[in-house]
């Protein structure tokens, strides 16, 4: 089988941020340290990590148009929805039905950060920036 030229995958771009949310429970709302970060290797997705006290910090990924759908609308499957806040902030429940924390962020905050990635990869080229190469080794095996 004929093998086709790869075109060299654009230099990885990284953005990260610091920033404060807060874990909303029926007494109160708990600030929550956590970084966003967004590579360009992985073009859907924002890494959330929160930084728990005492406890191993929990990665949740949450896909970029996601975050500006959801500052609009409620939006999303599974076991991440977000929507607005009537305070302006974005809520995001994570986690399975029944089990999930809810979590408070600066809405314009994280769509600032969010249309930053669109800028290092605009929509629509995200494949470009995907290094493919170690799924198509692994179905040759």
């Amino acid at each position: 089988m004929p093998q086709h030229p790869v075109a060299p995958l654009p230099a990885p771009r990284v953005l990260t941020q610091p920033m404060a949310m807060e874990l909303m429970t029926p007494d109160a709302a708990v600030p929550i340290e956590t970084t966003i970060s967004y590579t360009s290797r992985d073009p859907h997705a924002l890494s959330i990590v929160f930084h728990l006290l005492g406890d191993p910090p929990v990665t949740w990924r949450v896909d970029r148009e996601m975050v500006l759908t959801g500052a609009l609308t409620p939006t999303g499957a599974g076991e991440v929805h977000l929507r607005p806040a009537p305070d302006g902030g974005l809520l995001l429940r994570l986690g399975p039905a029944g089990h999930c924390a809810m979590v408070r962020c600066d809405q314009d905050r994280l769509a600032r950060l969010v249309r930053d990635t669109f800028l290092l990869v605009p929509q629509g080229t995200e494949e470009r920036h995907i290094d493919w190469q170690p799924l198509l080794a692994s179905l040759r095996r």
